[in-house]
């Protein structure tokens, strides 16, 4: 079976890549059909990556060898112990898989970029403050992220027009619940 690297997926060809989140090899296979550049999964689910060929990020820790070759990139959570968190990035590596480092505020990115250097970076809203919005949040984080790195925004819920607004100001991806992902990536892809 051929590497998925979602670095690859999310870097390659114009605009903005759109990752869903899935529950089931269904929601993969739609999320494919529509335009999607990659599927997410936050627990385990049969049938995903038989599914569709797009690359497969799951939320961490890295998987045990007997579903290592279902995934092809992990997040990992900024907030983990420093210590902890390199001996998760190495068990990643020696399993094959990307690692993407969520981080939630300006301290976890800084403390990240001390100990680490990855490639790619999951910007979520928790560290929103009460009735700050999270696209607001998300796009507060982007400029601390080091150039040459790849940016994913975490918005569950985004519309058009909040993709387009990361897409302006340089985001990656950004990753979203499942649903009509069609709209969210813009152009339809072209019929085969």
């Amino acid at each position: 079976m051929t590497a998925r690297r979602l670095s690859q997926a999310i870097s390659e060809g114009d605009g903005i890549s759109v990752l869903v989140e899935v529950r089931d090899g269904d929601g993969a296979l739609a999320a494919e059909e529509q335009g999607a550049k990659g599927v997410v999964l936050r627990d385990h689910a049969d049938g995903v990556r038989e599914a569709t060929q797009l690359p497969l990020l799951i939320y961490g820790p890295p998987p045990q060898e007997a579903s290592r070759s279902a995934a092809d990139a992990v997040v990992l959570a900024a907030e983990d112990e420093s210590e902890r968190l390199e001996e998760l990035v190495g068990q990643a590596a020696e399993l094959g898989l990307e690692c993407v480092v969520r981080v939630r505020d300006e301290e976890d990115l800084e403390r990240v970029l001390e100990h680490l250097d990855p490639e790619i970076f999951l910007l979520c809203a928790e560290g929103a403050e009460d009735g700050q919005a999270h696209l607001d949040r998300v796009l507060e984080l982007l400029p601390d992220v080091p150039a040459g790195k790849l940016a994913i925004a975490e918005l569950a819920g985004a519309s058009r027009a909040e993709i387009i607004e990361l897409e302006r100001a340089g985001v990656d991806a950004v990753l979203v619940t499942a649903g009509d992902v069609g709209p969210l990536v813009g152009e339809a892809p072209p019929e085969v």
